[in-house]
């Protein structure tokens, strides 16, 4: 049986930091045969993706990207034009995020965006941005671990010099903070939180605007340590309890990864309404027999209960 960090007392302290209304959240969902276990479990894991299902830090990320495009491209990005053409970029951002694997693309992303680079319109680059990818950091002489480092370094420099800045444009979704808490208070269940984004900044935000603690051991960053989503699963849940598996996305690109992968049959997929997908996505999700796309009401439920 899992231990619980947060007793059920706790909860009514916490009130979800809500930063915008939410058009894409929707609060219904068609019926969940998927919410009743498929066998006999005493236990439940639940690992959640962050970004765009526990946290909408869409804001943070595209003006981390700006900051660092300023200081990598200044002649580009420290220009009276660039100063006139930021509320239309960062706006932009916010359409291509649902391509965004790691940080650091933000920031190719800004400038491809902000130059109106041929061939790279939002729809071209919600259609295509893979192939997309990897042309610009040839094109602009860019390496990965460089760019994931300068893009964690700009971040601790704002969170150093303001925090409650760099924290003002996350939000975490309505509901979920509460449903997280939930899942820790159940003396039946345990919360991995199996992210991109690198540790130390979903821990903060969880912690500043939640009131959820994560341990160590119970955050896998993929960004930094470089093992896939995929490899990190499964290694969860094998230490013979045989919990029931949910894992918890916001990216189909990534859950059907998990389809394809050997060894991972044993975990239930969902997919929520309110992140960084598409309606074409959550379309072609609905049509996988392994994928369940949920709404909020039913991803509380699933955590409390499921």
């Amino acid at each position: 049986m899992f231990t619980t960090r947060v007793s059920a007392a706790t909860l009514s302290d916490h009130v979800t930091r809500i930063a915008r209304p939410l058009a894409t959240m929707t609060t219904t969902t068609r019926p969940r045969a998927a919410l009743v276990p498929r066998a006999s479990h005493d236990s439940t894991l639940f690992a959640l993706d962050f970004d765009g299902v526990v946290c909408d830090s869409v804001g943070e990320s595209s003006l981390s990207a700006w900051k660092h495009g300023v200081e990598l491209w200044p002649d580009v990005f420290d220009t009276p034009h660039a100063a006139r053409e930021k509320p239309r970029v960062l706006e932009e951002l916010r359409a291509v995020r649902p391509v965004v694997e790691t940080g650091y693309e933000n920031t190719t992303l800004a400038r491809a965006l902000l130059e109106r680079l041929d061939g790279y319109s939002v729809d071209e680059i919600l259609a295509d941005w893979d192939n997309m990818s990897g042309g610009l950091m040839s094109k602009w002489s860019l390496d990965r671990a460089t760019m994931v480092e300068a893009f964690g370094r700009i971040r601790d420099e704002w969170i150093q010099t303001d925090f409650d800045g760099w924290l003002a444009p996350n939000a975490l979704y309505p509901g979920v903070a509460e449903a997280v808490l939930a899942a820790q208070a159940r003396s039946d269940s345990a919360v991995k939180i199996v992210t991109t984004k690198q540790a130390r900044f979903a821990t903060a935000i969880m912690a500043k605007m939640g009131g959820i603690t994560i341990a160590e051991e119970d955050m896998f960053s993929t960004t930094v340590s470089g093992i896939p989503k995929t490899e990190v699963l499964k290694t969860l849940g094998v230490d013979g309890s045989n919990p029931r598996k949910i894992f918890v996305e916001d990216k189909l690109s990534t859950l059907e990864k998990v389809c394809k992968a050997d060894g991972l049959d044993d975990w239930e997929l969902f997919l929520v309404d309110w992140g960084y997908n598409t309606a074409t996505e959550r379309a072609r999700a609905a049509a996988n027999p392994r994928i369940e796309v949920i709404g909020v009401d039913a991803f509380i439920t699933l955590l409390r209960s499921g």
